[in-house]
């Protein structure tokens, strides 16, 4: 009986954060304390959330890029540039301190909330790009793919606007182009977990089952409603995971 329960939760708490951070990120949020709450070690349920989470990724990829809002033969190198970095950054974790990144992160989504929540017309429209496809957006693919392996946790939200803001993106064509992103630096930070037998699998799919229901829902209406629905749900997302690692500082 207890199984049945905590498969159910597992399955709830995937398809709500597949929802979620098919929309603007920060599905994290809900499915690393998920994982801690099963029983798993911190490193396992880390290493867990990247199974589970890709596979929700996925599925909001081949909608976003159905719906003609991927222009894949831009991203070709920035997606292996990501996947490599990505690896490297979540092999660094036992070797590098985390404490000052995880202290300044705050602080850097509490910007990007400001200035999203200041600028209300933003990424409505597709505007000319300031930084270089070319140069810019494969340097932001070392940076974000390896900051992803290595802490994680706003990936999506740095991406988003980085595209909107950089690279003249209007929202939805961002946030698809943040999932591939996204999905290539989760796949390299998967593999070295997996090498380190750091994943659950039985919990993994439990919860990966509700990130294929979640995310094809929640990408579905990104396709149909635009900036009005991800505008609101990327500010939520923020403002909650500024506050929760804000709490996580401060309560160390």
């Amino acid at each position: 009986m207890e199984e049945i329960l905590t498969a159910g939760l597992l399955f709830g708490v995937g398809l709500t954060a597949g929802f979620v951070d098919a929309i603007a990120g920060g599905g994290g949020l809900i499915t690393v304390p998920a994982l801690l709450w099963a029983g798993l070690p911190p490193a396992v349920a880390l290493g867990t959330n990247k199974l589970q989470s890709s596979c929700g990724t996925t599925v909001a990829v081949w909608n976003y890029s159905r719906a003609g809002l991927i222009a894949w033969r831009r991203l070709l190198l920035p997606l292996v540039l990501a996947f490599l970095s990505a690896m490297a950054g979540s092999w660094a974790v036992s070797l590098v301190p985390r404490d000052l990144l995880r202290r300044c992160l705050p602080i850097l989504l509490g910007c990007v909330a400001v200035y999203t929540w200041r600028q209300p017309s933003l990424g409505r429209v597709a505007r000319p790009a300031w930084g270089s496809w070319t140069l810019g957006l494969p340097v932001a693919a070392v940076a974000l793919g390896f900051y992803d392996g290595f802490l994680g946790p706003g990936t999506g939200s740095f991406w988003t606007l980085v595209l909107v803001v950089g690279f003249g993106l209007e929202l939805s064509s961002a946030t698809g182009t943040t999932k591939a992103l996204n999905l290539a630096s989760n796949l390299g930070s998967l593999i070295l977990f997996a090498s380190r037998g750091l994943i659950d699998i039985r919990f993994g799919f439990m919860m990966a089952a509700g990130q294929l229901v979640g995310a094809r829902l929640g990408s579905g209406l990104v396709i149909r409603r635009g900036a009005d629905l991800i505008r609101p749900v990327f500010l939520t997302v923020v403002i909650a995971l500024t506050a929760k690692l804000l709490w996580d500082v401060l309560g160390h």
